[in-house]
């Protein structure tokens, strides 16, 4: 099992670093999704470090952690192996999440797990978004269900999305579309413009207390006890 292991070709692992997460729904060895996310995550870390950057990558295999995400869903309750992995979501700088197609739809574990998420964990967070299936029929499942999840969790979904059934992996224009997807979520990150929506906009959203987005408050000590709802709540008058 992989869950959040970070690769970089500088083991100190520069501050600097933009770091990229992928998120692997597969569940066959070798697994076909597992392999369009790490590929695309290689030409974003291969456009980073031409222009001068550095880049880690981390994975998480959902596979392994199905035990996991069934007990959450039943409890309500995430355990230390999933909270983990959300804590490497909410520090990501962007994503990279691909799942395989079943039933014309995204697997159930993949669905699972975004279920768990909280809703603002991923807020202005770059991602490209990939399926694979064995049949180009389940083409349109990234742009018609992923993006619209995304959308929701209010993450950054590159224009470009990426989908490839067996008769892609030998065409060059599999590599294209890796490419420009790879391209934009680069382009994403140097802009800035996701870390600038959430410091600008962050009070703006409902966020759940204890929460796992980067400024998610933890505990009583994070709570502004002064503002006039929390007054009336505690007792006093406005």
């Amino acid at each position: 099992m992989t869950v959040a292991t970070l690769h970089s070709n500088d083991p100190a692992e520069p501050e600097s670093a933009v770091r990229i997460v992928v998120v692997s729904a597969g569940v066959s060895t070798p697994s076909s999704s597992r392999l369009l996310a790490d590929r695309t995550a290689q030409k974003a870390v291969d456009l980073i470090q031409a222009a001068g950057g550095t880049a880690t990558v981390g994975t998480v295999e959902l596979g392994p952690l199905a035990v996991d995400i069934a007990q959450a869903i039943v409890s309500g309750h995430p355990g230390e192996r999933l909270q983990e992995v959300f804590e490497r979501l909410a520090s990501a700088d962007a994503l990279i999440v691909s799942t395989p197609v079943y039933k014309a739809g995204v697997s159930g574990l993949f669905k699972s797990f975004a279920d768990l998420l909280d809703n603002d964990l991923l807020i202005a967070k770059p991602v490209v978004l990939a399926a694979t299936a064995g049949t180009s029929r389940h083409s349109m499942v990234v742009d018609e269900q992923m993006r619209p999840l995304f959308a929701f969790l209010r993450a950054i979904p590159a224009p470009t999305s990426l989908f490839a059934a067996p008769e892609d992996w030998g065409d060059a224009d599999l590599g294209r579309r890796i490419a420009r997807a790879a391209t934009e979520l680069v382009l994403l990150v140097r802009s800035g413009v996701g870390t600038a929506i959430a410091d600008t906009a962050w009070t703006g959203y409902d966020h759940r207390f204890g929460g796992h987005a980067t400024r998610a408050e933890r505990s009583a000590d994070d709570v502004d006890f002064s503002t006039d709802l929390m007054r009336l709540a505690a007792g006093g008058s406005l």
